[in-house]
C-alpha cells in the first residue's frame, strides 16, 4: 500500500531529480552517486553500455525478474526495484495505477 508518507517521499525524490522517478532514473542516480561511468556500471550489471543508456533514459524497460537481479547485484532493495519496474510498465501503457509491493 502506498502511504501518504511514501507519496511525499517519492515527490521529494522527483523534485531532486527534476523528473519522474522511474527505475531508469533511479539506476542512473545510483550510478552517478557511485561516480561510475556507464561502461563501468554496465559491466557491473552484466549488460552493454548501450543497454544501460537505454534503461536510464526510459527507452528500454526491463522485466521484474531482471529488476530483482539488478537490485541484488547492486545491494539495493528488490522490492523497490520491482515496484519501480512494474510502475514503469503501467505508465508505458497509460494505466493510471499506482503500484505497491
Amino acid at each position: 500500500m502506498i502511504t501518504p508518507k511514501t507519496k511525499e517521499t517519492l515527490k521529494s525524490l522527483e523534485k531532486i531529480l527534476g523528473e519522474k522517478l522511474t527505475l531508469g532514473t533511479f539506476i542512473r542516480s545510483i550510478r552517478q552517486g557511485e561516480e561510475l561511468n556507464q561502461v563501468a556500471f554496465a559491466k557491473q550489471l552484466g549488460v552493454s553500455r548501450q543497454i544501460l543508456c537505454d534503461i536510464e533514459h526510459g527507452r528500454r524497460l526491463i522485466s521484474p525478474k531482471k529488476a530483482a537481479e539488478y537490485a541484488a547485484l547492486l545491494g539495493y532493495s528488490k522490492k523497490q526495484f520491482v515496484r519501480l519496474c512494474l510502475q514503469d510498465l503501467m505508465d508505458r501503457d497509460h494505466l493510471e495505477l499506482i503500484i505497491s509491493v
